[in-house]
């Protein structure tokens, strides 16, 4: 009897079953599927990333290797082109080298633009603006606007500031230009009396200091 009343029960249980899949069986296998390409285009989208950036690193290695031989305009076109179409930790790099270079071959406001779009681009980390902010002032120390230029580093020679010291000696040279001695003297000598600074541009405060005491 025990047997019967089992076989019963399984059969209810196997009337169930159906039931239930040929209501949720479609919507299953379904979900099934999704989540199988889901992780499919996950891998996949993993693998394009990795390919992008050994190709990346590959293009940015072959510029600076042109750079190295002297070629500066094939170098310059070549990091330019990373910075167009690279990953993004590499658009910056290859931005940041472009710039340099056109700042070595003369193209004085061709590297100013670069490091401008940088410091104004949101997507670029706070150290990097801060850095391209330096670079922008250094290559205009000589003929822009002293005072303007001035203002603009007195954030990155704050106490704290990554750049600071450099900053500081940039700072000084603006002084200068505005005929500010004493101003001068006193931002060199905190980076000369700073021993946090470093031993280049301890040195180079201290030698010019040196210079505006004889």
């Amino acid at each position: 009897m025990a047997d019967i009343f089992q076989e019963i029960e399984e059969d209810l249980r196997r009337e169930r079953m159906k039931r239930l899949w040929d209501r949720y069986g479609g919507i299953a296998v379904g979900l099934i599927l999704a989540l199988a390409l889901a992780v499919a285009a996950w891998q996949g989208w993993r693998w394009y990333e990795r390919e992008q950036r050994v190709k990346a690193a590959e293009r940015f290695a072959s510029a600076l290797a042109t750079a190295a031989r002297g070629e500066h305009a094939a170098a310059i076109d070549a990091f330019a082109s990373l910075a167009r179409d690279g990953p993004a930790g590499y658009r910056l790099l290859a931005r940041l080298q472009e710039a340099a270079g056109r700042g070595a071959q003369g193209d004085r406001a061709g590297a100013v633009g670069l490091y401008e779009s940088l410091a104004a681009d949101s997507a670029t980390p706070p150290l990097y603006r801060d850095l391209v902010t330096v670079l922008s002032v250094l290559h205009q120390a000589n003929e822009g606007d002293a005072a303007a230029l001035a203002s603009r580093l007195e954030p990155l020679a704050a106490e704290g500031a990554p750049f600071r010291h450099t900053a500081r000696e940039l700072q000084a040279a603006l002084a200068l230009r505005r005929g500010d001695r004493a101003a001068a003297e006193s931002l060199l000598r905190r980076v000369a009396e700073d021993a946090t600074a470093p031993d280049g541009a301890r040195r180079r405060a201290g030698e010019v200091l040196a210079s505006l005491r004889s």
